[in-house]
């Protein structure tokens, strides 16, 4: 995206704090509904933040795949609940909740300690106008058919048996 330098910047930011504030929105939130109606709003910012990084086909999967389709789903399956299980619903903390605390934060400051440490000699900035690449002949959604169908047809094909398996899932929890 050419945007004036410090836009992006600005933009980014504000993406950021809605993702956290949605990531928290999700988590803390008792009511399902408003806690999915919080993961729609961290996916339309993940999307948004592919668009800043000028990656347009990405963003329009997003939206399509995750928006679209799994936040509905999963908003679907919350509708067909019974309302009276999460009406009154409070529950102070328990154990699990304290160690699931001190799992994802120690995660959170490993990963933190650990990036600036990566190296990041030798990798592919598509941003760089001064290099010509024989990749940037090839428009981004050639490229993306490439990686799935040679090198992760595996992990590909996983998924959509993952989501094969969850859409099932799905329509047997509202069947009943």
């Amino acid at each position: 995206m050419d945007l004036p330098e410090p836009i992006p910047d600005f933009i980014l930011v504000f993406l950021g704090s809605s993702l956290i504030l949605g990531g928290l929105g999700v988590v803390l939130l008792p009511n399902p509904i408003f806690s999915a109606f919080s993961l729609g709003l961290v996916l339309v910012c993940i999307s948004l933040v592919y668009i800043l990084l000028s990656s347009y086909f990405v963003a329009a999967a997003q939206l399509l795949i995750y928006v679209g389709a799994i936040n509905i789903l999963i908003i679907f399956a919350v509708m067909f609940m019974n309302g009276s299980e999460y009406s009154n619903y409070f529950n102070p903390w328990t154990v699990g909740d304290g160690i699931t605390l001190m799992v994802s934060t120690s995660l959170f400051i490993s990963l933190i300690t650990t990036i600036p440490d990566t190296s990041w000699y030798g990798i592919f900035w598509p941003t760089r106008s001064n290099q010509i690449v024989e990749q940037d002949l090839i428009i981004n959604s050639q490229q993306i058919g490439i990686h799935l169908s040679r090198d992760f047809f595996l992990p590909f094909e996983l998924i959509s048996i993952i989501l094969l398996v969850a859409l099932i899932g799905a329509i047997a929890v509202a069947r009943q």
